[in-house]
């Protein structure tokens, strides 16, 4: 989608969908659904709509059927306020976004909490041997400078 024509497209598609189903769906099944993203074709003929929806899995399978029911008459509303011969052919597809973030914040959690572990069991430990255990010159071994033969 390089194409600043297509980019503009998926643009004014997004905001076509998203006030679509905000103002004139009036499907009882669909629930509080939030178009993330729009990705148009390289040739214009067909642009994926990708949703996600607030609630339950079944209220959200319920808003995917909504979606898919109404596909016809939000293509149709895509074609009068775009202006083109051919209207691209609208495909919804689930985010899958949330689902990752929700994801990666519990990974995230279980990161936190295992260094908290570490942390804590840190706290009370002591050295195995000295508090220094590299190897130090002895007073002894030192060679004197080379100043001290003036």
């Amino acid at each position: 989608m390089a194409n600043p024509r297509v980019r503009k497209i998926a643009d004014r598609i997004h905001v076509i969908v998203a006030e679509m189903l905000e103002r004139k769906i009036k499907d009882p099944r669909l629930g509080f659904v939030t178009v993330t993203d729009v990705r148009v074709s390289g040739d214009s003929q067909h642009a994926s709509v990708f949703w996600t929806a607030l609630g339950e899995e079944t209220e959200v399978e319920s808003s995917a059927a909504a979606l898919e029911s109404a596909k016809g008459l939000i293509r149709s509303e895509v074609g009068k306020q775009l202006g083109m011969r051919l209207v691209p052919t609208l495909e919804f597809i689930r985010d899958a976004l949330p689902e990752t973030a929700r994801h990666l914040d519990e990974v995230l959690a279980q990161a936190r909490a295992s260094d908290e572990a570490v942390a804590a069991q840190r706290a009370g430990a002591t050295y195995a041997s000295d508090e220094d255990p590299y190897r130090k010159p002895r007073p002894d071994d030192e060679e004197p400078d080379a100043d001290d033969d003036e």
